[in-house]
């Protein structure tokens, strides 16, 4: 299975780089710009045909992504075909294509997705009521805190819950609720291990958190017939917003925390740590798709490796938005402020940018790599 999971892993990865570049590519045409080399992988080659089109077509051994080549990609380049010598809007439309692209598969895979059961991931999440059949899971423990009531009174991982206290339980809120309205108590709970239905009695704590001491899982899928475009649609710009929200929470963590360690005293201290180490937890590299999420989204099944691809894709194109040297909203900032000072943008200078910023990405991919090994073992 984890084989199954890297190779499929593998696959959609690289298709949703090449459908990336594949964006670059026709728009760079569109606006009379030469593509020199469309490439499936990264060298070394293995084939390459020449297309009637004039485009090379290349397959090669590291199948790690894709890319396209266009002649004279410096903004100073000026013959005609070069990428440098077409106006600014039209190098705005060749380098945002790529996001366009991802974000409209996004848009289609979660359209498909919708139709069997889309997973509720957010609170808000968008549905059309009269086009919606709405479908929870049973409540179930997920970890079980040691010493919690939910330990003594012998609760296991998976253990789905009935009741509390006599009332029917049907969502993870509705047991929150419940089993806080009786803190302090000591209630029934009643639950189904391995289709047998059991009941204990569980000594809750008087708390205002942590009441049962576990975690509770639960998945809500939302399906739609006539208006799963629409919700695919909506639902991507939803989870734009969330991915861009993480993106800044996840880099406010690691600023603040790596600035916290320098602090004398020693709570500030551990609470950085803390920001650290949530930082990396919602990080994963090449090896953490590969080797962890795609096998687990494999195992579950076709839709859910679909969802994941959505998600990854929708991805893509947030990160490929942002001003970050080296990506594709990048190199449109560092264009648009030499426009702005009224400066031209010299080859070496822009080879300087973003090389400097490829040099970083690759260290922060290194150390992401790094923590992803770690959590394999």
């Amino acid at each position: 299975m984890l084989i199954l999971g890297i190779i499929v892993g593998l696959f959609v990865l690289v298709v949703l780089v090449v459908l990336h570049e594949l964006g670059h590519a026709i728009v760079a045409r569109r606006n009379g710009v030469v593509v020199e080399e469309f490439g499936v992988g990264f060298p070394p080659r293995a084939w390459k045909k020449k297309l009637k089109n004039g485009v090379t077509f290349t397959l090669n051994w590291l199948p790690l992504g894709g890319f396209v080549k266009l002649q004279g990609e410096h903004d100073s380049a000026s013959k005609k075909g070069d990428y440098g010598a077409v106006s600014f809007w039209a190098k705005t439309k060749i380098l945002l294509a790529g996001v366009f692209v991802n974000w409209i598969t996004a848009v289609v895979l979660l359209a498909v997705v919708a139709l069997f059961g889309l997973p509720k991931i957010t609170d808000n999440q968008f549905s059309i009521p009269s086009d919606s059949v709405i479908t929870r899971t049973p409540v179930a423990i997920g970890v079980v805190q040691a010493e919690s009531p939910a330990s003594t009174a012998g609760f296991l991982a998976g253990d789905e819950i009935i009741s509390v206290a006599g009332e029917k339980v049907e969502t993870s809120a509705q047991f929150i609720q419940k089993t806080k309205a009786k803190r302090g108590e000591v209630v029934e709970v009643r639950y189904r291990r391995d289709g047998d239905e059991q009941a204990s009695t569980v000594a809750l704590r008087d708390a205002d958190s942590a009441v049962f001491g576990a975690s509770l899982s639960q998945q809500e899928t939302i399906r739609a017939t006539w208006s799963a475009p629409i919700v695919g649609a909506v639902t991507s710009v939803q989870y734009t917003w969330v991915t861009l929200e993480g993106l800044g929470q996840m880099v406010g963590d690691f600023f603040s925390g790596l600035f916290g360690q320098l602090s004398f005293d020693q709570a500030t201290r551990e609470i950085s740590g803390q920001k650290l180490e949530n930082a990396g937890a919602n990080v994963a590299g090449p090896i953490g798709i590969l080797a962890v999420i795609f096998p687990a989204a494999s195992q579950a099944g076709i839709l859910q490796v679909v969802f994941l691809a959505a998600i990854i894709s929708l991805t893509l194109a947030v990160m490929n938005l942002l001003p970050i040297p080296a990506l594709d909203g990048g190199r449109w900032f560092v264009t648009a402020i030499f426009r702005l000072i009224k400066k031209p943008l010299k080859k070496s200078t822009e080879e300087n940018i973003h090389g400097t910023g490829f040099m970083v990405l690759m260290g922060l991919i290194i150390l992401v790599t790094i923590a992803d090994v770690a959590k394999l073992f």
